[in-house]
């Protein structure tokens, strides 16, 4: 029983600390929602009034600024304000921006074949990006989407 407590232990400082040094670069920085209910708030502290509240895991955010335990942060619609470090994820993703449907192609390319298409909206994982083009996934359906389409692809 202690053995196994011993092992835990470890673990779980490893863990937070790989989720803390996450979090420590330099921004700006692209970032997701890691919560399922996460705060935007006027000023980086729970004292402050609460602006927005995000009900969307993998949604991505710019990482404009950082203070102690907080992150200045931008939305897709452009909107800014603070929120705890803790609940915002490393893993990049993006959001489908623009009019009418995106195209999820099966190759990097304007040739290759659809697979699927995303209404704006819609958000995935990033992937890798290569000639203009973003390996998307949205719920396990991957394909390439134009990087022009997507908000939190590119540099921050």
């Amino acid at each position: 029983m202690s053995r196994r407590i011993l092992f835990a232990i470890p673990l779980a400082v490893l863990l937070a600390s790989v989720s803390a040094d996450a979090q420590q670069r330099e921004a700006p920085y692209w970032a997701t929602i890691r919560a399922e209910k996460m705060f935007m708030r006027k000023g980086p502290s729970r004292d402050y009034k609460i602006e927005w509240v995000y009900q969307r895991p993998g949604l991505p955010l710019k990482v404009v600024r950082v203070a102690a335990g907080w992150r200045l942060v931008r939305d897709p619609a452009g909107d800014q304000g603070w929120v705890a470090a803790s609940l915002l994820s490393p893993e990049r993703g993006a959001v489908v921006v623009g009019e009418g449907l995106a195209a999820m192609r099966d190759a990097p390319a304007e040739n290759g074949k659809l697979k699927w298409n995303a209404e704006p909206g819609v958000v995935g994982r990033l992937g890798d990006c290569e000639a203009g083009w973003c390996e998307f996934d949205v719920a396990g359906r991957i394909g390439w989407v134009n990087a022009d389409r997507l908000w939190g692809a590119g540099e921050p």
